[in-house]
């Protein structure tokens, strides 16, 4: 019975979705799959076919200014869909990025729970925090804790397992 009343639950919730949020969750479910087939070896290689073909048929019609427009058309088409597809591709793993991040950030005992979200903070609260971590930088560097010293005992160290062997 509790199953019947949860199956309910979810279609009036399905229907009562409005407009947008239908729309919303088609595009996201076309970019992601555009994304994947637009960004294949096969896309780029139909592309450069189209474009070799393009430019082969250049002589039959003596490079005229409508073969010129049917490339130049076509290419601006596809640019401006694209801008869209890849903006939405991207904003979608960035925010999966953030949230995983988010996530470690408060499972690691000692992390600093504020830097969760830090992607909503101003440019100016953003600044102000990079200045923090290079004064901690230097500071880190100046007691002894330098990434570079770190790199170059890596490298010895790796030399000299390599001549013992």
């Amino acid at each position: 019975m509790a199953t019947v009343t949860d199956k309910e639950n979810l279609n009036q919730q399905e229907e009562s979705r409005d407009f947008f949020c239908v729309v919303s969750d088609a595009f996201r479910i076309f970019a992601r799959r555009s994304s994947v087939v637009l960004g294949s070896a096969w896309a780029f290689a139909t592309a450069i076919l189209i474009i070799v073909i393009w430019g082969l048929t250049g002589p039959m019609f003596h490079y005229s200014d409508t073969w010129q427009l049917i490339i130049n058309t076509g290419t601006t088409i596809v640019t401006f869909l694209m801008v869209f597809l890849i903006q939405n591709t991207q904003n979608r793993d960035a925010k999966a990025v953030h949230l995983k991040l988010d996530e470690v950030i408060r499972a690691l005992k000692g992390a600093r729970n504020h830097f969760i979200d830090l992607e909503k903070l101003s440019d100016e609260d953003l600044a102000s925090l990079e200045k923090q971590f290079a004064l901690l930088r230097k500071k880190a560097e100046g007691n002894g804790n330098n990434p570079g010293d770190i790199r170059r005992a890596n490298r010895a160290d790796r030399a000299s397992r390599g001549k013992g062997n």
